[in-house]
């Protein structure tokens, strides 16, 4: 990592520090809007309060709906249709099982479907949020609110394409890290006040205890997050036109153990935050009991739900960007083979067989990792606001981890073409 760092600063890779620079110019620019209070509304009619299931989304907008700010919706929107679209393509709308089959052409069309269906998603969203949080209100007010909210999270999705164009990559996934970031110095605080309790000596030592015990386990989600992201299975082939010279060295196909990385924590985390968003739109009180007793993480039920969505999206979103079929098609057009398995269907089941296995063990990793601090967070009585901080962590991780693969990727392809036209 440190290697990285310096090369980054090499006077050969100017231009990567200009994006690394852009990026951070575009996160600040985020940050700005997360302190900019939708226009007209009055702070004191502000019904925010305990947001309750909707701290995770808090959270990864970097307490932006906590102040209902002009990115108080985030990029949850798009995170939303993006499931949605996903699920679409499965065959069920044949347009968009079509345009999925077509490669990068058909991914851009998805890419543009997906935003205009995010765009709607955030004024619907919008003008719940408004509702719900502003009192007193008229129905023109919620409009124009719903209208500013829409704006600010077309702007993050543009902020977003900037960074992944212009910038180190990865821009929605860097927004959704950048503001869980800016929110964890608070967790840390809020969990020290909740543990280092003032009275006797005993009772402050006993917090201290529960608080080193919270940063462990946030020490635990950090080390597991990079061991699920690092593992991977590497299944061995071999290639018919290879001379027995090039044979020799080993090719293989790395099947990472967690192929999806967090996108399954991000998808079941929007998930789990609709029927919260439902309640306090709709503003019924059995509606909200019903809520807020069994669809919360909170409670056993939605805790279970949460996790099954986790595992869920786990399988969904591996087998979506790694399809065995294609995977088998393309062995065999390079004249590719497994040893012993045999080309066509064969090899399809067998990488199929693969995917699954380590599927279900990546998935079961991340799974508890996920429930890690929820869990520690039930049974020493912290606020909500903090127990999603360690979904967040894992976000954090997985995104960094990913962004730095990514540079490390850019730099070694550098010193590759530098190294070809020295020779030239």
């Amino acid at each position: 990592m440190f290697a990285t760092v310096k090369q980054i600063f090499n006077p050969a890779n100017k231009d990567l520090r200009k994006k690394i620079y852009f990026t951070f110019l575009c996160l600040f620019v985020f940050k700005l809007g997360t302190t900019i209070v939708v226009p007209g509304i009055d702070k004191e009619s502000l019904g925010t309060g305990n947001l309750g299931i909707l701290e995770l989304m808090n959270v990864m907008g970097g307490g932006a709906l906590e102040k209902f700010s002009i990115f108080a919706l985030g990029v949850t929107p798009y995170i939303t249709a993006q499931i949605v679209i996903q699920l679409l393509t499965m065959d069920i709308i044949p347009y968009l099982a079509e345009l999925s089959k077509q490669g990068g052409t058909g991914r851009a069309k998805l890419n543009q479907i997906t935003r205009y269906v995010g765009i709607a998603l955030a004024f619907i969203q919008g003008y719940m949020f408004s509702f719900a949080f502003v009192q007193n209100g008229t129905a023109i007010d919620y409009l124009t609110f719903a209208l500013f909210l829409t704006a600010g999270t077309a702007l993050l999705l543009w902020i977003g394409d900037q960074i992944t164009a212009k910038g180190i990559g990865n821009g929605i996934s860097l927004i959704i890290m950048a503001g869980i970031i800016a929110s964890l110095p608070s967790s840390f605080l809020t969990a020290w006040q909740n543990f280092v309790v003032s009275g006797s000596t005993q009772v402050v030592a006993f917090g201290i205890t529960k608080f080193i015990l919270f940063v462990i386990i946030y020490v635990a989600i950090i080390l597991g997050v990079v061991y699920v992201e690092s593992a991977e299975r590497r299944v061995p082939i071999q290639y018919a036109n290879k001379s027995n010279a090039t044979a020799s060295k080993q090719s293989y196909i790395p099947f990472k153990l967690n192929s999806s990385g967090v996108i399954p924590v991000i998808f079941a985390s929007a998930l789990i935050s609709v029927p919260g968003l439902l309640s306090n739109f709709i503003k019924n009180d059995s509606f909200t009991l019903f809520v807020n007793k069994y669809l919360t993480t909170e409670t056993v039920t939605g805790f279970i739900i949460y996790i099954a969505c986790i595992f869920a999206f786990a399988y969904f979103y591996t087998f979506l960007q790694l399809k065995p079929t294609e995977l088998s098609e393309n062995l065999g057009k390079n004249g590719g083979f497994i040893p012993g398995i045999r080309p066509g269907e064969e090899t399809t089941n067998y990488i199929s067989k693969v995917l699954k296995r380590i599927t279900t063990v990546g998935a079961l990793a991340l799974s508890i990792i996920a429930a890690l601090p929820i869990i520690f967070g039930a049974l020493t009585g912290l606020p909500s606001s903090v127990r999603v901080g360690g979904t967040g962590l894992l976000i954090v991780v997985g995104v960094a981890l990913e962004t730095y693969r990514q540079i490390e990727s850019e730099l070694i392809t550098r010193k590759y073409q530098r190294g070809i036209r020295g020779r030239r």
